[in-house]
C-alpha cells in the first residue's frame, strides 16, 4: 500500500497538535510518538532489563508458538499490527507450517521498509506486504484474505494503548479486517508499582528521550517552538482504570508557538503523551468477547507480568 503522503500526515499532526494543547488537559497524541527517530529509540528501550513486557513475551512466545501453528494449519496470511522492527515476527513463522504471507502494518513508514527488507532476505518463500497505516482508524488491506487461514497478531503492550472503550472499538475494527480466522494478543496484568515505574519511568534517560522527541518532532515538522529543557518526562500509576500516564512536565514558565497560536505553560503544568492499560485475563477475555471474539486460550509467563491471548472468529 503507498505511503500516505507527507501533506496528509503533517494535517493530521497539525490539527492533532492544536486540538491537544488547547484543551483544558494538555496533550500530544501517542501515535505521533512513532517516527523513526522515535521507533529506533522504543527499539533500544525494548532491549532494556526494567522494561520487562519484551523479554517476557520473547520467553512466552516460542512456547505459544508452537500450540498456535497448530491450530492454525499449514498456508497461513499473517497479519501483524504495530509491526516495528519486525523482531518477533519470525517465532511465528518459524513455528507456523509454510506460511504464505505477512502483512506488516506501521505507523512509522520508513521504519516499516527498512525492516521488512531485512526480513524479506531470510524468508525468501513469504510474500511480504508493507502496509502504512495508523491501526486506530479503519483499515482496508491491499490483499485478499480469503481462501486460506488468517492469523493477526498484536504483539507487545500495544493493546495498553487503549482504554476499555477504544479497546473494544480496535477489536472490532480488526476482526472487520482480519475476517474469519484468529488473533494472537499481547496483554500486560501487571500492578506492581515499583516495576512498573522502572519500565515506563526509564531511569537509563531512554524513555524520556522518547516523549521529548515528540516535542522534537513537532518542532521538525510543524514548526512549533518547544524549548525541549524546559520540559522533563514523568510517569504516573494511577487507579480506576489501573493505568500508566506518560507526562512532559514543565520545569519552568515556558511557551510554544504553533501557527500562530501561544500555547502558555507555568512550572508543574505537563503535556499528557500516552496511557498504558493493565488488564488481567478475564478482563482482556471480556473485552474480547465485548468485541465479537471468542477467546481460545491464554498463556501467562512465570512471573504473571505477560500473558498472550488468542482469540477468534466465527
Amino acid at each position: 500500500m503507498p505511503k500516505t503522503t507527507g501533506a496528509t500526515e503533517t494535517a493530521a499532526f497539525l490539527r492533532d497538535a492544536r486540538a491537544g494543547l488547547s484543551a483544558q488537559v494538555r496533550s500530544l497524541p501517542g501515535k505521533y510518538l512513532w517516527d523513526v527517530e522515535g521507533s529506533t529509540l522504543f527499539d533500544r528501550i525494548c532491549g532494556t532489563r526494567d522494561y520487562y513486557p519484551t523479554g517476557r513475551e520473547m520467553t512466552l512466545l516460542p512456547h505459544v508458538a508452537a500450540e498456535v501453528a497448530g491450530l492454525i494449519g499449514p498456508g497461513a496470511t499473517v497479519v501483524e499490527y504495530g509491526s516495528g522492527a519486525s523482531r518477533k515476527i519470525r517465532v511465528l513463522l518459524d513455528a507456523l507450517a509454510q506460511p504464505t504471507r505477512y502483512v506488516a502494518l506501521d505507523i512509522s513508514w520508513d521504519f516499516l521498509k527498512a525492516a521488512i527488507d531485512r526480513l524479506s532476505l531470510d524468508y525468501p518463500g513469504v510474500e511480504m506486504i508493507s502496509v502504512h497505516a495508523d491501526y486506530s482508524q479503519p483499515i482496508a488491506l491491499p490483499v485478499d484474505l480469503a481462501g486460506g487461514p488468517v492469523l493477526g497478531f498484536f504483539p507487545g503492550t500495544s493493546i495498553s494503548n487503549f482504554s476499555r472503550p477504544q479497546a473494544v472499538a480496535f477489536m472490532e475494527r480488526a476482526r472487520v479486517t482480519l475476517g474469519t480466522g484468529w488473533f494472537l494478543i499481547g496483554v500486560d496484568p501487571t500492578r506492581d508499582r515499583d516495576r512498573l515505574l522502572r519500565a515506563y519511568g526509564g531511569a537509563d534517560g531512554l524513555m524520556a528521550a522518547l516523549h521529548l522527541n515528540l516535542l522534537a518532532r513537532a518542532n521538525r515538522e510543524l514548526g512549533a517552538t518547544f524549548k525541549l529543557d524546559a520540559f522533563r518526562h514523568e510517569a504516573r500509576v494511577l487507579p480506576e482504570p489501573f493505568r500508566v500516564e506518560a507526562h512532559l512536565v514543565a520545569t519552568r514558565d515556558t511557551e510554544c508557538h504553533l501557527e500562530g497560536e501561544v500555547h502558555r505553560f507555568a512550572a508543574g503544568e505537563s503535556i499528557h503523551t500516552d496511557n498504558s492499560y493493565k488488564y488481567a485475563p478475564e478482563a482482556f477475555r471480556e473485552i474480547a468477547r465485548e468485541s465479537g471474539w471468542i477467546p481460545e486460550a491464554v498463556w501467562l509467563d512465570e512471573l504473571g507480568v505477560f500473558s498472550l491471548h488468542l482469540l477468534r472468529s466465527s
